[in-house]
């Protein structure tokens, strides 16, 4: 499905509600799976959390994944250390192409049985379950902090518990300080001193209801729509926390930067533009908050901002290469882009936003996302729009409730 996006008006001031994180939900899935007294609240009903459920209530030996790369690296991990189990663990064509040999590597020097069943390096996986009693693992601090979460996630399960030692500098700090406060409110101990991570063996967990804040990523395409918008402008979001345990919360300080404040009250938060002085330049690290880079960088195309763009070293093994793709949707605007392995620059240009560009979105559900709120500017054709389900499936329909007109092309 095609669709083509547009405003007519200004944006209406209504409240939305996101679902909630992907990112915790999937973490406390497999919590919950290793100590079935976890009830979680607020589960996000995205495509990944989905195939993470399936998963772990299945009793097959076949697990299809398809595009979910979160659920792939933490399933890796589960089934490594479910004693008795036999999985053939595969995805989309594009998850075979998405390395895991990392997190392999890490989890076979414990003792896991892991085998490729195509590629040396790349899923699919024969996993077969075995109980470790081996607690010290040596991983690449610079890699996925995926596949840091997957061992952080099975360690309290571990009969010795398990010690991280992280080598090099640590790419994507927030989400592995997510998982590690998602380990604490459950009860489990765990100590982070330098680039060592220990984390305590747990037998058992008290019956608990941990609630799931909603999804900051997926409200970062508020923030690039009211940063577009005019001042006076407003978004009210549901669910959010000043004391986030989100890395994409970062948003709520980035994008001050093109004018846009965030108020918190005991419903979540107020989006508002409040001014349209911005910097003609802007230069950000995202090392931390890689995920945030396509929306920011559509943000600078829509305001005529130039940017240079950092820390993008994990982009290109997302479900997409999101440079390479980002260079070339926005490029059919009229801009210049160049790319390396590690950033982005964007140069605007003199002549505006050009019309009626139909993006691509390469299977990627962010690409389809953060294009979208171009449509303040111009009217946008996002293809294949449906890919949005993978983290958020009711956008377009949140998006009609503010204003834009959502229409399918055949």
């Amino acid at each position: 499905m095609d669709c083509i996006v547009s405003l007519d008006k200004q944006i209406a001031n209504s409240f939305i509600k996101v679902s909630g994180s992907k990112s915790e939900t999937n973490r406390l899935l497999l919590l919950q799976a290793l100590f079935p007294g976890i009830a979680i609240n607020n589960a996000s009903y995205s495509d990944d959390s989905i195939a993470m459920r399936n998963a772990l209530n299945g009793a097959k030996d076949i697990i299809d994944v398809h595009h979910a790369g979160t659920a792939m690296r933490f399933l890796t991990a589960y089934f490594a250390v479910k004693q008795g189990s036999k999985v053939l663990l595969t995805g989309s064509p594009r998850m075979k192409e998405r390395p895991i040999g990392i997190l392999v590597d890490a989890l076979k020097s414990i003792g896991a049985d892991i085998q490729y069943a195509e590629r040396e390096g790349y899923p699919p996986l024969k996993i077969t379950g075995k109980y470790i009693n081996a607690n010290k693992v040596n991983i690449s601090a610079d890699t996925s902090s995926q596949y840091i979460t997957a061992l952080l996630l099975i360690a309290p399960s571990l009969q010795n518990g398990l010690e991280i030692n992280l080598k090099g500098e640590i790419t994507s700090l927030p989400y592995i300080e997510m998982t590690l406060s998602l380990l604490a409110r459950a009860g489990i101990s765990y100590s982070f001193i330098g680039n060592t991570i220990r984390v305590k063996p747990q037998n058992q967990l008290p019956q608990q209801t941990l609630t799931v804040e909603s999804d900051w990523s997926s409200a970062s395409y508020y923030y690039s729509i009211v940063a577009l918008s005019p001042v006076g402008t407003v978004i009210n979001l549901a669910s959010f926390r000043e004391d986030s345990i989100q890395g994409d919360s970062a948003l709520k300080d980035i994008y001050k930067n093109f004018g846009v404040e965030t108020t918190f009250d005991n419903e979540g938060i107020s989006i508002s533009k409040i001014r349209n002085d911005v910097p003609l330049n802007i230069n950000l690290n995202l090392n931390t908050t890689p995920d945030l880079a396509q929306t920011i960088a559509v943000t600078c195309l829509g305001l005529g901002i130039n940017c240079n763009l950092n820390g993008l070293h994990t982009l290109r093994i997302k479900e997409t290469d999101r440079l390479q793709a980002l260079k070339n949707e926005m490029e059919k605007f009229g801009a210049k882009v160049t790319i390396t392995d590690n950033s982005l620059v964007l140069s605007t240009g003199t002549n505006g936003l050009l019309k009626n560009v139909g993006v691509n979105t390469y299977n990627d559900h962010r690409m389809a996302m953060a294009f979208a709120p171009l449509a303040v500017k111009t009217t946008v054709i996002i293809k294949d729009a449906g890919v949005v389900s993978k983290s958020y499936p009711a956008f377009w329909n949140d998006l009609q409730k503010i204003g834009f007109t959502v229409s399918q092309v055949s």
